[in-house]
């Protein structure tokens, strides 16, 4: 009985270990011992660096101009009359043009020296840079009334933080970054800087940093836009550069810097914030304007009266348009609807309007003496980063 018992426990131990085997080993070949499945692997979370705190994220993170696209006006802006404001440094005026009409409608005096007409980060203000009047002055641009002028020192140019936080003013003279109130512009910290001339800057996708161009030492800073502080600079490898405006890609991998005495633009890696490469485009290279689409950019060359156009997705300079009966264009701005490309003539008392099709030229409109920074407004986004009008 005993040995009955026995044989009975080992038939069944034989059984549950054929039973056992049988379980997804049907492919194994006869004889072979089972392999046991791998467990799936977990994948690995990707390192994300966290992006600048109170920041809005982006429509895309692809596209870091997303919420550009054609007419996409926001609530706030949307019932604004369509209007350009050019700033005419040596007039001390803002010239206010109907792009429909391509007339001066409007002169409004200012503060001495006004350099760029400068969108508030919640788009309900237009500032006007009065550089050496050591003024901001408001516009209100759903009456294009202008307020009482805000006291700054040097303002040359004006940005503001991605989240909103703070107003930074490009004290250009006073070589300083100043970090003010973004409503009241109270002084908050003010960032001495080694170089001169502190005038454009864009920040990285994330807002983490941005990018300074200092137009009289031909250097570049990178500055922690949480922390306040310089913590990269660089010379340019070219003598007597002379860097003006910055843009970063629609991917947010590369910053562009035009530069009016190099003819060209720095192709700059901004993390790595390595020694950038030059892209010849033209004589007096100066601004740089994103297209609707993120596809292309406008680059103004002032020394030589024309326009180059950039293809992000080839990576490559396609077409350059060229101003009938030359001229000096400078700084601007895209249309609500992408159609038109507004510059300033900064040399000879104009304003070019130029179709972002064929670039032909559409108008030449008189304006006062030193034309420069000019907004077009309203635009589409959610938020302004300052300049004469860079949105996310």
């Amino acid at each position: 009985m005993a040995h009955l018992k026995k044989r009975s426990r080992t038939l069944l131990a034989a059984a549950l270990l054929v039973a056992l085997a049988g379980c997804g080993t049907a492919n194994h070949p006869e004889g072979a011992a089972p392999v046991k499945k791998a467990a799936p692997a977990v994948p690995e979370r990707a390192t994300v660096p966290a992006g600048l705190p109170g920041m809005p994220p982006l429509l895309d993170p692809h596209d870091v101009y997303a919420a550009d696209r054609p007419n996409r006006l926001s609530p706030v802006v949307r019932n604004f009359p369509s209007r350009v404001y050019v700033p005419n440094t040596n007039s001390n005026t803002v010239s206010v043009i109907d792009p429909t009409t391509y007339r001066v409608v409007e002169t409004i005096p200012v503060g001495l020296q006004p350099q760029h007409v400068v969108p508030s980060w919640d788009m309900k203000t237009l500032w006007v840079n009065n550089d050496r009047g050591h003024t901001l002055t408001p516009i209100d641009p759903a009456t294009g009334v202008a307020g009482k002028p805000v006291e700054v020192h040097d303002p040359y140019n004006l940005y503001f933080t991605p989240n909103g936080k703070y107003a930074v003013v490009m004290a250009s003279l006073d070589r300083e970054l100043v970090f003010r109130d973004p409503h009241t512009m109270e002084r908050k910290k003010s960032v001495p800087v080694s170089c001169y001339g502190v005038n454009h800057a864009d920040f990285s996708a994330d807002g983490r940093y941005f990018i300074v161009s200092c137009e009289f030492s031909g250097e570049l800073l990178k500055v922690d836009t949480q922390k306040m502080e310089v913590i990269g600079q660089q010379k340019l490898p070219f003598e007597g550069a002379m860097p003006q405006d910055v843009k970063i890609s629609p991917d947010g991998k590369t910053f562009y810097v035009a530069d009016m005495m190099a003819h060209g633009m720095w192709v700059l890696d901004g993390e790595k914030f390595t020694t950038p490469t030059l892209l010849p485009t033209g004589k007096g290279c100066h601004g740089l304007y994103i297209s609707r689409d993120s596809r292309e950019m406008y680059v103004s060359n002032r020394g030589e009266g024309s326009v180059s156009v950039f293809d992000f997705p080839q990576n490559k300079l396609t077409k350059k348009w060229r101003l009938p009966d030359g001229g000096s264009p400078d700084m601007g701005g895209v249309s609500a609807d992408g159609k038109v490309l507004w510059l300033s003539g900064r040399y000879d008392s104009e304003v070019y309007a130029i179709d972002t099709t064929t670039g032909k030229q559409l108008a030449r409109i008189p304006v006062g003496s030193g034309p420069h920074g000019l907004a077009v407004y309203p635009q589409p986004g959610r938020y302004s980063l300052g300049h004469t009008g860079i949105f996310r």
